[in-house]
């Protein structure tokens, strides 16, 4: 992408913004280099990417990535003989500590939630063992870089002969320094060091008093730093000892350091793969914090941003808007006013595009999707050079005839008032020519304008449609609402008769205006308002659809569990049954035993025919339940029905509310928001019962609230639809539904996930699973209440 565009579209700021997530300097680097990219096949790469830690840190909330230092340069360091310090070594050991982590991190993850990771899989399993090499480091140097006495055994000596002769050295000088002379004769009661060895400060006047050398003396010149010939010795050996002491560590340094340069590989692969890590987790972040989603990516030239927002423009400012191109037309001429928010529109969709482009998730709802342009061109705001003596307009051609040259059909252009800064009319014919130029190459164009010729265009032209930014005249501000299909207006009339200008101005100002426009106008004023009806009358329809629709399928839910539930209860009827007639007929055998017994012992003539006889008849007795019959109801009240009457229908279990009499024994009836036709043996009247006064200061549901057997949550945003999720739980348990469906979609698995996370943690929950093929399979997910 050039570097003109990438400034132009605010890219780089995007960078800046990017780089605030990274871990390390390593990652850092690694966004300051990133480019959005023309392959299809990287950018989907990408995307994945990002998506995966995404979902980890939805799950985890974090990631382990503190600790990560760029080694690249002291390791080759290390490989042509060089002896790095202790720091760079802690680096080097803090580096590998913090890419085992990671490593154990993302396996854990993949072991603990069967997730599907492999982009990060990949990454951790780049961690080769490289644990001997950091054990040997911390074993030798602390944190603060230091080089520890267990480095080796013969540092280890050195320093304890170096702290037995220093606790010599001072038990001679504390003596001195405690005589009885001392307070007298010394400047000061301390022992200090100076060219490394220990001295004492001895006023000028009294130095024949402590023979010894003089190495140092104070800026007056009234104190010398003497070391006494009582110590001479002493520090001599300290000093002998100090040199083996840096020796053996330099020793110890240069042997850590070949052991550095014998893992050359395994490091450099480390710090690739810890650098990426960092990278894909700083980009998740961001997504985050930025609410952002991840779109869809194709190779055709589409766009389709929901709900985009500038990522630049504060989330309490900024206005969403729906923006589609290069489906049903491949150009967008957007006219009207300046300060409506026509730029912002230009620079959403191109920054968007780039975002996307670099493996970024972008600012926009579920289901949004962005192309994979080969290169996006941009002619936006004031490009003047005062050095090179150009106009406006100049300077705005030389950059259209740049982008002329390179476009195809694979190119995003946008264009900022087009043909702006020179005479209107040839500005406006200038500008119709080079839509038509850009528009036959196939590439796919937004362009504002303020030229009233252009809102005439897109009727004209197939594959090219008007749209405008929304101009609220009542508060003479832009709502900043992108209205596609829809030509702007100048509204300058309105605004100044809102400002108090004369009606008689303004109807004389209107008259000079030519007959066409004032034909242009009125068609765009009809148009707004044919718009905003129509989109009223549009939801007011979605509505009532959306709901008709849940209630139907509600009802076949319903019936098909009746039907579920009345061959569970015939079966346990027939076998509670069955048991009572088993239970009666061994009392009978009982019964009929004592009989035969009573006979025997007392000679009573009870025939054994009689006997048998009476048996078979309570083997008669046994019910035969007949599956494919309905019992009828047993209390079921007699009462003619009337309109009015509350009534149970009894095919599908729901209630209703009489309205006419249809025909002979037939009646309409009011279930819901459906009018239905239903026979009168199918029914039965309901007793209404007094309704109780509502409670104050409760929030009740109304007697017509429905709750659905299913919720839909697609294109939603992750966190509003969870609080649905929340909400909706709440209402099917308020209603004693026992299993409701949540309707997320297949799309990327972020919503899916989400809300199979907050259903496992649900008290009330007793299990979940995804939808059978008939439900809606991965797409729904279906829940059982406890």
């Amino acid at each position: 992408m050039n570097e003109k565009i990438l400034r132009t579209l605010e890219f780089n700021k995007i960078l800046l913004q990017l780089v605030e997530y990274a871990a390390s300097e390593l990652g850092a680097e690694r966004i300051r280099r990133l480019r959005p990219s023309s392959s299809y096949e990287e950018v989907v790469h990408l995307q994945n990417e990002t998506d995966e830690a995404a979902h980890v840190l939805r799950l985890k909330g974090h990631a382990p990535l503190s600790g990560i230092f760029p080694i690249y340069t002291h390791i080759k360091r290390s490989q042509i003989g060089g002896s790095l310090n202790p720091a760079e070594l802690i680096k080097i050991a803090s580096t590998i500590h913090a890419g085992r982590s990671m490593k154990r991190f993302i396996e854990e993850l993949i072991e603990d939630n069967d997730l599907d990771i492999p982009i990060l899989a990949e990454k951790a399993g780049q961690v080769g063992d490289l644990g001997p090499l950091e054990k040997s480091i911390k074993n030798a140097i602390d944190d603060g870089g230091e080089v520890l006495d267990s480095a080796s055994h013969e540092l280890r000596n050195i320093r304890q002969q170096k702290r037995r002769i220093e606790n010599r050295v001072r038990e001679k000088l504390e003596s001195l320094i405690r005589g009885r002379n001392a307070q007298k004769m010394l400047s000061d009661a301390i022992i200090t060091i100076r060219n490394e060895r220990y001295v004492i400060p001895v006023k000028q006047e009294y130095r024949s008093n402590y023979p010894g050398i003089v190495h140092d003396q104070s800026s007056s010149g009234q104190t010398l730093f003497i070391e006494p010939q009582a110590v001479v010795e002493l520090n001599n050996e300290l000093r002998e000892l100090h040199v083996k002491e840096q020796t053996e560590i330099e020793r110890i340094l240069q042997e850590l350091s070949g052991q550095v340069a014998e893992y050359a590989d395994e490091l450099f692969v480390l710090e690739k793969a810890v650098e990426s890590l960092d990278f894909i987790f700083a980009k998740a972040r961001f997504a985050k914090a930025m609410k952002a989603t991840r779109p869809q990516v194709n190779n055709e030239g589409r766009i389709q941003l929901y709900k985009a927002r500038h990522p630049l423009i504060p989330p309490d400012d900024v206005v969403a808007n729906d923006i589609t191109l290069g489906a049903d037309y491949s150009t967008i001429v957007i006219t009207g006013p300046n300060t409506g928010g026509k730029t912002i529109t230009l620079k959403t969709v191109g920054l968007l595009t780039l975002m996307g482009q670099a493996g970024l998730q972008i600012p926009v709802s579920e289901g949004s999707e962005v192309s994979v342009f080969r290169e996006v061109f941009a002619d936006i705001g004031d490009e003047q050079s005062i050095e090179q003596s150009l106009s406006t307009f100049s300077s705005h051609m030389v950059n259209i005839v740049e982008i002329l040259k390179q476009v195809d059909h694979e190119s995003l252009v946008l264009f900022d008032e087009l043909g702006a800064g020179t005479d209107p009319q040839e500005g406006s014919a200038l500008a119709i020519s080079i839509l038509d130029d850009v528009y036959s190459r196939g590439a796919r164009v937004i362009a504002t304008t303020h030229y009233p010729e252009l809102k005439a265009y897109a009727y004209n032209r197939k594959g090219v449609i008007n749209a405008s930014v929304e101009f609220n005249v009542e508060t003479l501000r832009p709502t900043y609402r992108l209205l596609i299909g829809v030509p702007g207006r100048s509204n300058a009339f309105e605004i100044s008769r809102r400002l108090g200008l004369s009606d008689d101005i303004i109807t004389h100002a209107k008259s000079l205006i030519d007959t066409e426009s004032n034909e242009v106008e009125n068609m765009i004023a009809s148009l707004e308002r044919s718009r905003k009806e129509a989109e009223k009358d549009y939801e007011d329809a979605r509505f009532y659809l959306r709901n008709a629709e849940k209630l139907h399928r509600d009802l076949q839910k319903q019936m098909a569990e009746f039907y579920e539930r009345k061959q569970e209860m015939y079966e346990k009827a027939e076998k509670k049954a069955a048991e009572v007639v088993e239970k009666a007929k061994a009392d009978a055998e009982e019964v009929m035993s004592s009989l035969r017994k009573m006979r025997l012992e007392s000679g009573a003539k009870v025939k054994e025919h009689e006997l048998i006889e009476a048996r078979r008849r309570l083997d008669a007795a046994v019910p035969e339940i007949d599956k494919g019959t309905v019992p009828a109801k047993q209390s079921r009240q007699k009462r003619k029905l009337q309109p009015g009457d509350e009534v149970k229908i009894l095919t599908i279990g729901q209630k209703g509310t009489l309205l006419e009499k249809t025909g002979g024994e037939e009646w309409q009836v009011q279930a819901g928001i459906l009018k239905i036709k239903v026979k009168e043996k199918d029914m039965e009247f309901i007793q209404s019962e007094p309704k109780p006064e509502p409670k104050p200061l409760a929030s009740v549901k109304g007697k017509d609230y429905h709750v659905s057997l299913e919720l839909d949550i697609r294109g939603e945003r992750y966190e509003d639809a969870l609080h649905k999720v929340e909400k909706y739980i709440d209402d099917a348990l308020l209603a004693n539904y026992p299993r409701v469906s949540i309707i997320h979609g297949k799309g990327t698995g972020a919503l899916r996930s989400g809300v199979a996370e907050f259903l496992k943690h649900h008290r009330s929950v007793k299990r979940i699973r995804l939808g059978e093929a008939g439900e809606g399979g991965s797409g729904v997910t279906i829940v059982e209440f406890k």
